[in-house]
């Protein structure tokens, strides 16, 4: 209390710089720290028991120190000074000393490898440092003892999301022959060896590109050598096409005579389907104007006509059962009871088969029924075409 403001600030400064980290500043009663919060914090003001503010920048001990004229200030700055280019070095390195014991970290390995000042004065064995990215203690073990470094390239870390390469650095400090401690320095050649992949691809790439180069200088010369044999044999089958030209104008010339023919048919069939259409619209009113229920099978027992009196009687028309065989109609009439005499008139051995079925008319009501059959025609192996069946109520 006793000194001015620039001594009392001075006294302070090397009060905050000689004291622990953890250790405690004890005030008289009549001392008191208003305008120095920034170097001590109270702990228990009543008693004057104040505590030190960390400054983990080494850049505020040279402050200090430089504003200390004292004895040893200048060897004490220069040490500082060291000590601070150590810590705002590029690269991450930490040393250890001979029994293997963290000793500085660099502030890019502090945030690398996440160090406190805490973990300054630990063995390395009880850091994660000593294990990740890399095993350091069988180099460790092998540097103590052959005394030479040790090169560690492209070892790959995980941090977060992001993939690193690391190149690792053990070298020995040695003073007149003796272990005095390790330095480890980690240097990030993520870049490096990302260029280094690509110009090791980019190389192959180019071997296989000139591979396939000399690869495709020959198949030019042999699809050359394709091409005029070809070019020898296009001409040839040019000739030979002049002349299949030729024959398929004389091939033209007959298909348009064999068109002309065909056309002629062609009006022939036209004029005899259509003579055809009239005779069969004329059989059908025949077979309408006869009073009776009529159907025309053919040999395979399909029906073709089937007559409006028919469909009458049955209740069946004639888009109904048209090509349907006979004997899978389901109508009135019990078509099975002549299925024998309908093959005998449709093989031609029988000129009339005629006989007297019971059946139920599309009415339901139950009469007898004349079933007369008739042959239609004859083929050329003697058997029938077909067989009328002529079908008429009898009156009770």
């Amino acid at each position: 209390m006793y000194f001015n403001a620039e001594t009392q600030s001075q006294i302070l400064r090397r009060f905050h710089f000689a004291l622990d980290d953890d250790g405690v500043l004890l005030l008289g009663k009549s001392e008191m720290l208003i305008t120095h919060n920034d170097l001590f914090t109270p702990v228990d003001l009543k008693r004057r028991v104040l505590r030190k503010v960390v400054k983990p920048a080494l850049r505020e001990r040279v402050r200090v120190l430089a504003a200390d004229p004292g004895n040893g200030a200048s060897q004490s700055v220069a040490t500082t000074l060291r000590e601070a280019a150590f810590d705002l070095g590029l690269g991450a390195q930490v040393v250890l000393d001979a029994e293997g014991v963290l000793m500085m970290a660099s502030a890019t390995a502090r945030r690398m490898f996440n160090l406190g000042l805490h973990d300054l004065g630990r063995p390395i064995q009880d850091l994660e440092l000593s294990y990740r990215p890399v095993e350091l203690r069988s180099h460790l073990d092998n540097l103590s003892s052959s005394l030479r470094g040790t090169d560690i390239q492209a070892v790959p870390w995980k941090v977060a999301d992001e993939e690193l390469i690391l190149d690792v650095r053990l070298a020995p400090m040695l003073a007149d022959g003796v272990l005095l401690g390790t330095s480890i320095t980690y240097t990030d050649v993520t870049d490096a060896h990302g260029l280094q992949l690509e110009v090791t691809t980019s190389k192959r790439e180019l071997e296989q590109a000139y591979e396939e180069l000399q690869s495709t200088v020959e198949e030019l010369e042999t699809t050359n050598e394709e091409l005029q044999s070809t070019n020898e044999e296009l001409e040839t089958m040019n000739e030979e096409l002049q002349s299949t030209n030729e024959e398929l104008e004389t091939m033209n010339e007959e298909l348009q005579s064999g068109n002309e023919e065909l056309e002629t048919m062609n009006d022939e069939l036209r004029h005899r389907t259509l003579e055809l259409n009239d005779l069969n619209v004329f059989l059908e009113t025949v077979l309408t104007t006869i009073g009776l229920a009529v159907a025309v099978i053919d040999r395979n027992q399909h029906v073709q006509i089937w007559n409006s009196q028919a469909r009458e009687l049955w209740g069946l028309s004639a888009e109904e059962v048209g090509d349907q065989h006979l004997l899978s109609l389901d109508f009135g009439l019990p078509v099975e009871q002549i299925k024998s005499q309908l093959r005998t008139v449709l093989a031609g051995e029988s000129e009339r088969a005629e006989t007297v079925l019971r059946a139920v008319n599309r009415r339901g009501q139950r009469f007898d029924c004349r079933v007369t059959l008739l042959p239609l025609g004859d083929n050329h192996d003697g058997d029938g075409s077909g067989a009328i069946m002529m079908m008429e109520p009898i009156d009770s």
